[in-house]
């Protein structure tokens, strides 16, 4: 673990002084926020980019730091000489908010990241919390399988097709393993890094976009705090009382903290409750989302900073913008989501600048239109080859794939395939997002030139989102319209400040505001506090015990046949390849796996009439567990007589393809 940190620590240093360098003139907290994220995005990058010419290995990562190095003396030699932005008062009464805000959140995402990411307990088996028992299986084989790869690798769970998925925040993780850590670590370490990185960063893009102390503050509550009044389908009738005497409340806490996905904030059925919370939902169970905002939002304040016409640099700010376009063009294969709503939202705020035109500090439309360019031709020219290379060709690809990912679908998931609204237009967005989304419609009305040009930032990506389903899980608009509330909550914290201030000698003004807090917060406090004592057992002792043997005693190339089980200990924990895994992850990502399940069952059914199926797949070993044999009339004596049976416990066994029976 030692080397790992070490490692970690050295690209964060170069992230610092390369930033600092280059930036010399921003305020000493976005510098130390932007080089620690400079840092990181390297460790994400370099490593996988000497993997696409060799492999996924030491080597690779020794060269990433090389690079790293090169990389901060060119920052050095391009240097801006002007002399460095100094310590304030205004800082100190950011760090002190960080200290309030930033510091416990790290400690929460912590201890989420801690219980949700395979903890093992006394008796060995490993557990996951209610959020990351889908999806976490994935991310771990992403993590497991990635080690000396060459790029791009295929899918560990369906190989012979490119993995178009973005896979750098697993990535990451997959570094921190190479070199020591053991899979928890690897996979916990870097998600509560991420986490502290998208907390400071909304603090300090709050900064820039709210006009107060206590605004940026609210801003971020009400972006991680998100919930709305799903609350009132809890507790409609919680001052009633049962048939035994107690309190019904009792029983409906009980069953939000007990319950699966029974939270006010994720409800799908039958209450059409899909505002998830961002921490409990989508920062810890959804890593390359975390990964995409910790490494976006950077973008999103060097382009608040770089064109807003009060900031606005006459000198021209060249190097931020080069930085801006560099960091922009390496988002798509971190989180393509966080790359789109950059975009969008780009040329949503050029417009607005464009339509106003050099009405601040004698900026003309062609100098506002060079900068545009300057930054938006170089993100162009670094994030095209991997949207073709892997976006492009997952969406729109032939055969056995979904015809299209990209069709037309208003309002997300109100309107299910495209079938018809559940919920009233309107009344769907204000039960699922509060109160503040009726402030942001009275926001709206304002005459606030600052508000209108955050208005701007924000629409391109609704209208994206609402009109557009960008891939076969409708659900997944979310990762846009997430980004794009985060300027809602900047502008919401605005208009509340405002209307706040004009309560002032209102002797119920704090009343008021406890009974708002209630009403905004609760949502998202139960949902929580239902991620903080979730448990489920993922994978058992003997099941742990069959995937550590298939890690260190079977070929890194080696090919198993197994089950479509998501919960996989050959594919999550040896990082082994697999023939066919689970729909819930192939079907979202385009694939049709029904030839492949065809072949599983006949295999498995009848081994010695389907040797075929061994030929066709390269399978190197056959995975029998519980699963195989519940799913499938296993032949395990037919197994036991063509095959060497290598590892045998309660829950699995291994058996070794015989060299003989292969091509």
């Amino acid at each position: 673990m030692l080397l790992a940190v070490g490692y970690f620590i050295c690209f964060q240093i170069l992230g610092l002084v390369s930033v600092r360098w280059l930036l010399p003139r921003r305020r000493p907290l976005d510098r130390i926020w932007l080089g620690l994220s400079f840092g990181t995005l390297e460790m994400m990058w370099l490593p996988a980019g000497f993997a696409f010419f060799g492999k996924f290995d030491a080597w690779a990562h020794m060269l990433a730091l090389a690079v790293g190095g090169g990389i901060a003396l060119l920052c050095w030699l391009l240097r801006d000489r002007r002399s460095l932005r100094g310590w304030d008062e205004t800082e100190s009464a950011l760090f002190r908010q960080m200290l309030w805000f930033v510091l416990p959140m790290t400690i929460l995402g912590g201890y989420l990241q801690y219980t949700h990411v395979m903890r093992v307990d006394d008796y060995g088996n490993w557990n996951v919390g209610q959020s990351t028992y889908g999806d976490l299986p994935m991310h771990l084989s992403f993590i497991t399988g990635l080690l000396g790869k060459h790029f791009p690798a295929d899918y560990p769970f369906y190989p012979g097709h490119r993995l178009s998925y973005p896979f750098l925040a697993d990535s990451l993780s997959s570094s921190f393993y190479l070199m020591g850590c053991t899979l928890q670590a690897a996979t916990t370490l870097p998600g509560t890094y991420l986490m502290a990185l998208c907390y400071a960063g909304v603090l300090i893009l709050g900064r820039e976009m709210t006009t107060g102390k206590k605004t940026i503050l609210l801003a971020a509550a009400l972006f991680f705090f998100n919930g709305g009044l799903g609350f009132l389908y809890d507790f409609d009738q919680a001052a009633g009382y049962n048939a035994t005497g107690g309190l019904r409340v009792l029983d409906r806490l009980r069953n939000i903290l007990e319950g699966y996905y029974k939270t006010p904030t994720n409800q799908p059925e039958p209450n059409n409750l899909r505002w998830s919370n961002v921490i409990a939902d989508l920062m810890i169970p959804q890593r390359t989302l975390l990964g995409g905002w910790a490494m976006g939002l950077p973008c999103f304040y060097l382009l608040e900073t770089l064109f807003r016409p009060d900031l606005r640099n006459k000198r021209g700010d060249l190097r931020g913008l080069l930085l801006l376009g560099i960091w922009a063009g390496a988002l798509p294969l971190i989180h393509t989501h966080t790359f789109v709503a950059l975009a969008l939202s780009s040329m949503g705020i050029m417009g607005y600048d464009l339509i106003r035109g050099g009405k601040a500090q004698g900026w003309t439309r062609g100098e506002i239109l060079r900068r545009y360019l300057i930054y938006g031709c170089l993100a162009a020219v670094l994030a095209l080859p991997q949207l073709i290379g892997f976006t492009f060709s997952q969406a729109f690809q032939p055969g056995d794939s979904h015809p299209s990912f990209i069709q037309f679908q208003f309002n997300w998931v109100n309107n299910p395939s495209g079938n018809g609204m559940r919920d009233f237009y309107i009344w769907f967005y204000v039960k699922n997002i509060g109160l503040p989304f009726l402030m942001l419609l009275l926001a709206a009305a304002e005459k606030d030139s600052k508000q209108r040009r955050l208005f701007s930032g924000m629409i391109l990506i609704v209208l994206a989102a609402e009109l557009i389903r960008f891939q076969p899980n409708e659900y997944d608009n979310n990762k846009l319209l997430y980004l794009a509330w985060m300027f809602g909550c900047m502008i919401v914290s605005n208009w509340a400040a405002r209307v706040w201030r004009m309560l002032k000698g209102l002797r119920g003004r704090g009343w008021m505001a406890a009974g708002l807090a209630v009403v905004l917060f609760l949502s998202p406090a139960l949902t929580i506090a239902r991620e903080w004592v979730s448990t489920y057992q993922a994978f058992n002792a003997s099941a742990v015990a069959a995937g550590v043997y298939a890690r260190e005693e079977t070929e890194p190339e080696a090919t198993f046949l197994t089950g479509t089980q998501h919960l996989n200990p050959i594919a999550s924990i040896a990082g082994r390849t697999i023939v066919c895994g689970p729909d819930l992850w192939l079907y979202w990502h385009g694939f049709d796996t029904w030839e492949r399940q065809m072949d599983l069952t006949r295999f498995y059914e009848a081994p010695e009439e389907n040797q075929d199926v061994i030929e066709k797949y390269g399978v190197d070993y056959i995975y029998v567990s519980s699963y195989e044999r519940s799913s499938y009339e296993v032949d395990e004596a037919a197994l036991e007589r063509n095959y060497d049976l290598i590892f045998s416990n309660s829950e699995a066994n291994i058996y070794q393809v015989k060299q003989e029976g292969r091509p």
